[in-house]
């Protein structure tokens, strides 16, 4: 199958083959057709399967076909956990949509409100955005969601994690009644299932994964240390193996700060990922990753999902994910694109508990190692885990009711929130 038998326009057919695309992928091509046919749909399909350019290419063909409702609203919203996330499907709808007519904003915290009060208000199509930031925008009346037709819910499942549920329900209860419904989610938690229940419309669903089936060309390994030698066998399997480029996921921020400060005395090129991180300096440590001037990349679970690199060698679980789920996603980002990889977790007494949790979901046992030298004392106790505090997002605490929470107050930030898509601003 091609791009060509999609029945996608001419227009955006020839923004995919300048981008060097041919193939759809399973994703792609099992839910361009469904929403071109206008059908709610719910799609199971982790990331780097596609699923962006699988909502966005069929997206901008209907509202490039279809009249305005209310003319100068926006007709499509895409909401994302996370600001990485609004940057790249809001990059993937300009890209596609760039011989189009159509105008996008992407809204997200962390930075000023100026540039997207200024985009919203001059009008457009698309918003993709945070939920968190979103409500901000509805609170000051500079967004208007009565005109939207095609609401998508991207990576759903990241997004009740990070504790939106409240947020999204409160924003779906401003949209109309009568509109086309997207869910995009890893797996079909029974969570999801409730989400879905009552807001899509005899969905199509999709599936493109085994449920919860890690990437067959990965290696597994499991590296039993104590708690306190993690640190250095972490560089010792860096420096001994030669690693040039290594994810290692923490369960904290601080976790992650602490781990990059240890590299970087030990010699070792390497950034921490996380939620505290300004947009900028996130942006920059991940352009710098995959260019290979930074050669170890520290991140939380919920940071790491804007991470999109096609042949990441090796992921180092450093703490295991209190979700068994996690670490299928987690070691997921290696042995893409037929690429092989390999996931390294190292494992102390405390997580041994959530190593047979990982391997009961996995159905299969991953093979151990000791490194001489770093051989775990069986006289240590574990310790319990604590959990860490679910992020919020990208806006203000949340938890406050809406009258309490201060107003954010624009302020300069980087480029501009809405583009043309013809236009090239970097």
């Amino acid at each position: 199958m091609h791009f060509t038998d999609l029945g996608l326009s001419a227009d955006i057919l020839r923004a995919v083959t300048e981008q060097g695309y041919d193939t759809p992928t399973p994703i792609q091509a099992q839910a361009i057709p469904v929403v071109l046919a206008g059908r709610d749909l719910m799609a199971a399909a982790q990331t780097g399967t596609g699923k962006t350019a699988g909502f966005t290419l069929p997206i901008l063909q209907l509202l490039a076909t279809r009249a305005p409702v209310k003319r100068g609203k926006p007709r499509c919203l895409v909401l994302v956990p996370t600001r990485e996330l609004a940057v790249q499907v809001h990059e993937s709808v300009r890209t596609y949509g760039k011989h189009l007519h159509l105008k996008a904003a992407a809204i997200f915290g962390g930075v000023g409100m100026g540039n997207q009060l200024a985009a919203l208000r001059s009008g457009v199509d698309i918003i993709v955005a945070t939920p968190g930031r979103l409500l901000d925008h509805i609170e000051q009346r500079s967004a208007d969601l009565s005109a939207i037709e095609i609401l998508v819910l991207d990576e759903a499942d990241r997004m009740l994690d990070m504790g939106f549920i409240r947020d999204i329900r409160k924003i779906i209860g401003l949209l109309p009644k009568k509109k086309q419904t997207l869910l995009f989610s890893a797996t079909f938690s029974d969570e999801i299932r409730g989400l879905a229940t009552g807001l899509l419309d005899n969905p199509t669903s999709v599936e493109v994964a085994r449920r919860n089936a890690p990437a067959e060309a990965v290696a597994q390994a499991v590296y039993h240390v104590d708690r306190e030698r993690k640190k250095d066998l972490l560089i010792h399997l860096i420096t001994e193996h030669g690693w040039h480029q290594v994810l290692v996921f923490t369960r904290t921020k601080h976790g992650a700060d602490a781990l990059s400060d240890r590299l970087l005395k030990a010699g070792i090129h390497a950034a921490a990922l996380h939620g505290n991180k300004s947009q900028g300096q996130r942006q920059r440590a991940l352009d710098d990753f995959k260019k290979l001037k930074i050669h170890v990349l520290v991140a939380t679970d919920i940071a790491a999902r804007g991470i999109d690199i096609d042949e990441l060698p090796h992921v180092v679980n450093y703490e295991l994910p209190n979700i068994p789920e996690d670490y299928v996603h987690r070691i997921g980002r290696t042995g893409r694109a037929g690429s092989s990889g390999e996931a390294v977790s190292l494992v102390c007494v405390d997580e041994l508990k959530l190593l047979r949790d990982i391997e009961q979901v996995l159905k299969r046992s991953i093979e151990k190692r000791v490194v001489t030298g770093f051989e775990p004392d069986p006289r240590i106790k574990a310790e319990p885990i604590q959990k860490p505090r679910t992020g919020r997002g990208q806006a203000p605490n949340r938890n406050q009711p809406a009258g309490q929470r201060k107003p954010q107050t624009a302020a300069k930030s980087g480029k501009p929130a809405g583009h043309h898509f013809g236009s090239r601003h970097r």
